[in-house]
């Protein structure tokens, strides 16, 4: 018998079905108060909470039975993850309840933001004024709508704003074209080409280094006159001084936001102009996602409870002692190689190659899956780990392969990934370690040079010519940047060179742009690891 207590409120649905698994006994205790809760949890098998509930060190260390911890809805911030997995407790979340309730909540901020409803609404009822002329609106038919994020969401936003004869470009270099274009939508490669030509712009992604601010000041000056911003996805994809100051100067028609930076924001700048709809994180809160969420978790812990499966699980206890030290250090840089890549590449990496070569050969398998892993953290909305990870490599089309690498090289130890992307693009960066905690990338692109994967990173590509170096250095110092480190890789056959330059602070795409600017740039970006 498996005891599983209902520690946060769930749809009667995933209580049902928890009820009426055999072998199963359940508990309701929503209601108890959260300092006493975990005092009452020491033999629960599994424990099934939302996001009021925290568990940590202290609440884990009550719970000597617990086995499963089942996240209804997506986040897991409450969740010492660390912690669990030390215990061998695994962590279950439920990604893809809410899709629909934020596809359709997309839909309702598109067309308020059209058509202004919640103020006409709220003049005529509250105001008593009959005004047509100050409501007049707009149709979506006929207009471009620019999705940033093609995603489970995305994906059914596009599908949703076509019924309406509106046109769509779609702005994801993670994804292969074929997924926007079998649809009918554009799929661009240039953000900028999605910004200028889109009447209205939704954004879908994760929230990463990347994504951040994504959307600033010079981003929304390039856009059209009177464009339509929508943001139910994560706080701080907009820069949000950047929106005020858009809806100031009216560059921005409308704003419809469900998610800030910081929340709960009942008092935000944004709110004080009529033309932004606002919502107070309302994206996933239906009665039908919630039941979702509930009878997908449910069946959920009771598979991880019955050692039947793990697709959702958010953690994993690593068997440390089936892998060395050594093994150990290299699996760490496979994951930041993978993390390299995916910012590097910046496209749809359709597979990837793992190659092993010497003592660490014993983990191939397991160095594929951390590469796996590093490379997703940088285009999925989910928490991926060394579970999920195959997962959702799979959902997104990327191959994963492993072999024996079978060629000369100087190092005893040495780790090769090729990344195929694009239609016929691939990159190869290899890896080593040198002594215990010095990781190293040693090769990339024909390039042989050595320098660690951490910090903020810019890799310039160049024309191997005099002078170049010394002008990226006099932008960097213009710009207040300190250079910490600077590894330089030529190749005489082509005349060009490859620089890794680490510097101390995160460097703007502006200042990107004026490197890249310099008479024999090949090409450039940054990497944070």
């Amino acid at each position: 018998m498996h005891k599983v207590v209902i520690c946060d409120n769930i749809s009667e649905a995933g209580i049902d079905i928890l009820r009426n698994e055999p072998d199963i006994e359940v508990e309701i205790k929503s209601d108890v108060d959260k300092k006493e809760l975990p005092k009452q949890l020491e033999d629960a098998d599994a424990i099934i909470t939302r996001s009021s509930t925290t568990i940590d060190k202290e609440f884990l260390s009550y719970c000597k039975n617990l086995k499963v911890i089942g996240r209804a809805g997506v986040g897991v911030d409450n969740i010492d993850l660390e912690e669990a997995s030390k215990k061998g407790i695994v962590v279950l979340n439920m990604p893809t309840g809410n899709t629909l309730a934020a596809t359709e909540h997309t839909m309702t901020f598109i067309l308020n933001c059209l058509r202004f409803m919640p103020n006409a609404n709220y003049e005529l009822k509250y105001k008593h004024i009959w005004d047509r002329k100050k409501w007049m609106g707009i149709e979506l038919y006929g207009k471009t709508v620019g999705i940033i994020g093609m995603g489970r969401i995305g994906t059914r936003v596009a599908i949703r704003v076509m019924s309406f004869g509106a046109n769509v470009i779609v702005y994801d270099p993670y994804i292969p074209k074929e997924k926007a274009t079998k649809i009918g939508a554009k799929i661009v490669d240039d953000l900028d080409e999605l910004i200028r030509n889109a009447d209205i712009i939704t954004i879908h992604t994760p929230k990463t280094n990347e994504t951040y601010n994504m959307i600033d000041k010079e981003e929304i000056e390039k856009m059209k006159d009177g464009v339509i911003l929508i943001n139910c996805a994560r706080g701080g994809l907009y820069n949000e001084k950047a929106l005020y100051e858009g809806l100031k100067s009216r560059k921005i028609r409308a704003l419809g936001i469900d998610v800030f930076e910081n929340e709960p924001q009942p008092n935000h700048p944004l709110l004080e102009f009529d033309n932004v709809i606002a919502t107070p994180h309302l994206g996933a809160n239906t009665y039908e996602s919630q039941v979702r969420v509930g009878e997908g978790i449910a069946k959920s812990v009771i598979d991880a409870l019955k050692g039947r499966g793990y697709e959702n699980a958010v953690n994993i206890k690593m068997e440390e002692e089936e892998i060395t030290e050594l093994g150990k250090q290299f699996l760490g840089l496979a994951e930041r190689m993978g993390s390299f890549l995916s910012q590097y590449v910046k496209s749809f990496i359709r597979k990837i190659t793992v190659y092993a070569h010497g003592e660490i050969e014993s983990c191939t398998n397991s160095l594929g899956l951390f590469t796996t892993v590093g490379i997703l953290k940088n285009m999925v909305d989910e928490h991926v780990n060394y579970v999920n990870a195959p997962y959702l490599a799979k959902e997104r089309g990327l191959e994963i392969e492993t072999k024996i690498y079978d060629k000369a090289t100087e190092f005893k130890n040495y780790l090769l990934i090729s990344a195929e992307y694009d239609d016929d693009k691939t990159l190869e960066i290899g890896g080593t370690v040198f002594e215990p905690n010095k990781a190293r990338i040693v090769y990339m692109d024909g390039f042989d040079m050595e320098i660690e994967l951490t910090g903020n990173i810019i890799v310039f590509r160049n024309h191997d010519k005099p002078g170049i170096i010394g002008k990226v250095g006099e932008i960097l110092g213009r710009h207040n940047i300190n250079i910490a480190d600077f590894r330089l890789g030529r190749k005489k056959e082509t005349g060009e060179a490859l620089s890794f330059i680490k510097v101390d602070q995160d460097v703007s795409e502006a200042i990107l742009k004026e490197i890249w600017n310099i008479d024999g740039a090949i090409s450039i970006s940054k990497v944070r690891l």
